[in-house]
């Protein structure tokens, strides 16, 4: 079973590249944003910690914690945020971990994809196979953020400036796949890489 990471800019178009992957190729995808969340609920890595850090006031009827409550507490607080951090991207990668052993015990599937916005930041290229850059143009990223999320030039300009440049990306990733066209270029590359 290869390992592979999915990372790009904002409005790359990932989410496109692993539906695709999830139904054409004998594999599981796993979204660190989706693990973050489950590394939050009760009884998991960071709950008690969480609620320990931020106050009992973040837990929802249920017990289980607020995501917007949580949200507005610690985006107005930077040394929070940080604390915050320290505790889930460790859980988040410690499950994303797990998940791959158990996996590659099981001899299963072919692939294993990781997808994550900071794969390269939180350092998965020396735990994964091999990581993808998903590129697409500037103006054709700007374009679909526009239309799919209603997102202004303001705050597309803050979220790009915020992530890595396509430099940084490139250096650290052993394929690009380039989605700027049409997806059905984009899946022809994909069956490149993966059917050689």
């Amino acid at each position: 079973m290869k390992t592979i990471g999915i990372t790009g800019g904002v409005g790359a178009g990932k989410s496109l590249i692993l539906e695709y992957l999830e139904k054409h190729y004998n594999c599981r995808v796993l979204l660190a944003d989706r693990v973050a969340h489950i590394v939050k609920e009760p009884g998991q890595a960071c709950y008690s910690r969480l609620v320990e850090l931020l106050g009992k006031d973040v837990l929802c009827s249920d017990g289980t914690i607020d995501k917007r409550k949580m949200a507005e507490i610690i985006f107005s607080d930077e040394a929070l945020l940080k604390k915050v951090n320290t505790l889930i991207h460790p859980a988040v990668e410690a499950y994303i971990m797990e998940q791959i052993r158990l996996e590659k015990e099981k001899g299963e599937l072919d692939f294993f994809f990781v997808e994550a916005a900071l794969l390269i930041e939180c350092g998965y290229d020396k735990r994964l196979d091999e990581i993808w850059y998903i590129f697409a143009d500037q103006k054709v990223r700007r374009a679909r953020l526009k239309e799919t999320r209603g997102y202004s030039d303001e705050k597309i300009d803050g979220i790009m400036s915020s992530q890595l440049s396509e430099e940084a990306f490139r250096a650290h990733c052993k394929q690009v796949i380039d989605n700027s066209g049409s997806p059905e270029q984009t899946y022809k590359q994909i069956d490149q890489i993966l059917r050689g």
